[in-house]
């Protein structure tokens, strides 16, 4: 039986050294690329993207630096991760929903530059 193309998602996670527009590119960008790579995304697949930042980054939004891979056809938004008391500082999350045919247990989550530590389950 052909399996039929359904709606899934990829977490990932990134930090930043210090808040600087560079450090924002260089994380989101390398973060959304290897997140489309590891689960073979195709740009047409893609649905949306959300970003999520804690509230100590202020110098740039994700989406922003998204859109210089050529993403500004795709739906993207960013938002301000919840400012829990001992939560991982200088964070940058995604979540990338798109169309795929890949079983949930095959989805690869990418956790980089020290996120692992926020899902070690998940983080490759």
């Amino acid at each position: 039986m052909a399996m039929t193309s359904r709606v899934r998602a990829i977490r990932g996670a990134t930090r930043v050294v210090s808040d600087s527009s560079d450090e924002v590119d260089s994380a989101t960008i390398e973060m959304v690329r290897e997140m489309l790579v590891r689960n073979a995304v195709e740009h047409e697949d893609l649905v949306s993207i959300l970003f999520t930042c804690t509230p100590d980054i202020h110098s740039r939004f994700p989406a922003a630096s998204a859109r210089d891979l050529g993403l500004g056809d795709v739906p993207l938004i960013c938002a301000v991760e919840l400012d829990i008391q001992d939560s991982l500082p200088l964070t940058i999350r995604a979540l990338i929903t798109f169309h795929s045919d890949s079983k949930l247990a095959d989805i690869q989550h990418v956790y980089l530059r020290g996120a692992e530590v926020l899902r070690r389950d998940l983080a490759q």
